[in-house]
């Protein structure tokens, strides 16, 4: 149990700050591509960007601030990646007054859900091989793409591979800092960042007046809840309780539906819980000791209010560093939380062939009717689980043994 004296400067380590700058780092470097195309689709203004840009870093960083702090855990949030995803197709279709209006929309009936505690009692009947195997699966890639990255840039890549291997033997704690350090430095000095856009300019905030649209909500908010629950939230809670978090997904989704209620009029689509991210934050590389990794998660939040204050530009200085670089960073940084998962899918052998179709489902990649691959790789596995298992014929006798006494 972590002491509620402790203050964050009392917990506070290199490696949880390095986390914590690695969480931020891959969310801008990556899924950030996906905003500004869907910004350049629906041929928003720069101001406009710039403040979508805005108000998810914000929503980002100060629920993953309070969270952490509140909770002494590393609550890791972010803005929805599959829900950004959706708006490529969809917002170039509708006026951007009634695309915050079912962006309200959906805030609202994810704020409602989490107040309802229905989602807790969904997670918690998850078994946790599949939740693990879950992880695993969606993690998977992250781990390979350090090799495959290698034909692209040998030298960088090996060179933190190599960096990786040997700080790890020495300084373990340090071995994620010691590949970012080492990798940076290497991209800076042979010329593979492109930094000739930068320019440092405080935001402004657009406000833009929210309309009302059946149209719009069912074809946009619907889908926009549906896959920030399914593709953020329930792979996020996974990581949270199979590294040990048994914290309660009401608050967090309550209070990341609020913030993103508070900010869609300046063109956040929506702020959640994290989960790639999330699982460099969660593991030992962020600290040994459990009750000091929410150090991470504050860190991580202070980032991203410094970013989403200068919007756009500090955003572009994330995104000119080479994609070898952010690859490896992020494959590296998650071989922890990759072992964690595929030990939590094989440990449990009663549910071990539930646990490997959740795995292969979600490592697949696989996207149907518009859903992604770990929403399926939850109901395969699911199916698996209740066909293999039966367990509500396990369940029938302790329900008539409990009415007889």
């Amino acid at each position: 149990m972590t002491n509620p004296s402790r203050s964050v400067r009392d917990d506070f380590s290199i490696s949880a700050l390095v986390a914590g700058f690695l969480a931020v780092l891959i969310s801008y470097a990556g899924p950030l591509v996906i905003v500004f195309q869907a910004a350049r689709l629906a041929h928003l203004s720069e101001a406009q960007t710039s403040s979508w840009i805005w108000a998810i870093s914000i929503g980002s960083g100060l629920t993953g601030l309070v969270l952490s702090w509140r909770l002494k855990t590393p609550v890791i949030t972010a803005w929805s990646t599959p829900g950004a995803a959706l708006l490529v197709t969809m917002l170039p279709t509708m006026p951007l007054g009634q695309a915050i209006g079912a962006y309200i929309a959906s805030s609202v009936a994810i704020t409602l859900i989490g107040l309802s505690g229905a989602f807790d009692r969904f997670i918690a009947r998850i078994p946790k091989g599949i939740a693990a195997a879950m992880l695993a699966g969606i993690l998977l890639r992250f781990g390979t793409e350090v090799f495959t990255s290698v034909k692209a840039n040998p030298a960088l890549v090996l060179l933190m591979v190599l960096t990786f291997l040997v700080v790890k033997r020495t300084l373990p704690r340090y071995a994620i800092a010691g590949v970012l350090v080492i990798g940076t430095a290497f991209a800076v000095t042979t010329g593979v960042t492109n930094l000739s856009q930068l320019q440092l300019a405080v935001v402004q905030p657009v406000w833009t007046t929210p309309e009302w649209s059946w149209h719009a909500v069912l074809s946009l908010g619907v889908p926009l809840a549906l896959v920030t629950l399914t593709g953020q939230y329930v792979p996020g809670m996974a990581v949270l309780r199979t590294s040990g978090y048994q914290v309660p997904a009401s608050g967090i989704i309550a209070t990341t539906g609020l913030a993103s209620l508070l900010l869609a009029p300046f063109g956040a689509h929506g702020v959640n819980l994290a989960a790639i991210t999330a699982a460099i934050c969660t593991g030992k590389e962020a600290h040994e000791e459990a009750d000091r990794r929410y150090v991470a998660g504050v860190v991580g939040g202070a980032i991203y209010v410094v970013v989403g204050t200068f919007g756009g530009a500090l955003a572009l200085l994330f995104s000119a560093l080479p994609h070898e670089l952010i690859a490896a960073l992020a494959g590296l940084a998650l071989i922890g939380a990759i072992t964690t998962g595929l030990i939590g899918t094989v440990q449990d052998e009663s549910h071990r062939d539930a646990s490997i179709v959740t795995f292969l489902v979600t490592a697949s990649g696989m996207s149907f009717l518009g859903l992604g691959a770990a929403f399926w790789g939850l109901v395969i596995g699911g199916a698996a689980y209740l066909i293999l298992h039966k367990p509500w014929k396990r369940a029938a006798p302790q329900l008539a043994t409990l009415k007889k006494a």
